[in-house]
């Protein structure tokens, strides 16, 4: 019998670069004019801001306009902890500044409230540390859980997501690899906090990002995706447009999120500097879609059995035919 397709997820693109190439676009280099140039992308639905940057000198108001203008919907609101909390967001060791950083996310919950959005994805670009003894571990463990407890509490309807990174901007993040940010999510122990996995942090952390995505899934908490792929050096995130260095390792992401049934969207986390931004983010989404409706076919034709029996041949000479 053969299996139904399964729904392909709402994709989103980074905002940012539709600041890049300018001499394609004769619209404003602003926010605003951002999400009308993302509005020529064939196939968004969605888009993701940054918080604060994104918002700052506007109003929820203005952005709804300009996101009906052009059809599209927020899909999450994403943290971004500007350079003053360079010493540790969550983790500082100033109750302050700690006190600071929560504020700044539940400030970005409100934003997400009032988009619309379903998802609040933290990424704590600071919290973490660049010496051997440097920094006291269970420390910094513990105010995290603090301040994502915080959070998840204050904002019951929305999804809170930890999007972990291995290193850059800081040597050592305090929740550096997908397993370490699984152990975080249980020790907060609130049902809506989760993940969200950027498959070039996992590509940087060394980890197959097929696997870290069954990790998740098996436990109910990839709440995200950041798609995007690059060549694997230390302390480096290229950004490229998806599949285009690994593509048998895209392909089984993509696989491992229909096996677990993923319900949220896909977030193009790119960077086109000399692509038409527009053309990159389209050649994403049909690649993706693509590649949804191979991975859909592989159960049928015998692949969860060949995985159970590390039938490498097999697969391969599966794939060969696809």
């Amino acid at each position: 019998m053969k299996n139904e397709l399964k729904k392909v997820p709402n994709f989103a693109s980074r905002l940012n670069s539709m600041g890049e190439r300018l001499d394609l676009w004769s619209g404003d280099n602003n926010v605003i004019g951002w999400i009308a140039r993302q509005g020529k992308i064939k196939g968004l639905k969605l888009v993701d801001f940054n918080s604060p940057q994104h918002f700052e000198g506007l109003a929820a108001k203005q952005l709804k306009s300009a996101l009906e203008e052009v059809s599209l919907s927020t899909g999450a609101v994403c943290t971004r902890f500007p350079k003053d909390f360079e010493c540790g967001a969550f983790t500082n060791p100033e109750q302050s500044k700690r006190k600071a950083a929560i504020d700044l996310v539940l400030n970005a919950g409100e934003w997400a409230k009032d988009l619309g959005a379903r998802e609040l994805v933290i990424w704590s670009a600071f919290d973490g540390y660049d010496y051997s003894l440097q920094a006291d571990y269970q420390k910094m463990w513990k105010h995290c859980i603090e301040a994502f407890r915080i959070v998840c509490d204050a904002f019951t309807d929305l999804k809170v997501s930890l999007e972990p990174k291995p290193t850059e901007p800081r040597r050592f993040f305090i929740h550096n690899t997908t397993g370490t940010a699984m152990l975080m999510v249980r020790d907060i122990d609130r049902e809506n906090m989760g993940l969200t996995l950027d498959f070039g942090h996992c590509l940087m952390a060394t980890e197959n990002p097929g696997q870290s995505a069954a990790l998740a899934g098996q436990e109910g908490k990839l709440f995200g995706v950041q798609l995007n792929d690059g060549f694997v050096k230390p302390g480096s995130e290229d950004g490229l447009a998806l599949g285009t260095v690994h593509p048998l390792m895209t392909l089984e992401f993509i696989y491992w999120l229909q096996r677990f049934d993923y319900q949220g969207h896909i977030y193009f986390d790119t960077f086109p500097k000399n692509e038409d931004p527009v053309r990159e983010a389209e050649y994403n989404i049909r690649r993706f879609c693509k590649w949804w409706k191979q991975a859909s076919s592989l159960d049928e034709k015998g692949i969860k059995e060949m995985l159970v029996k590390m039938d490498t041949m097999g697969i391969l000479e599966l794939l060969e035919d696809q």
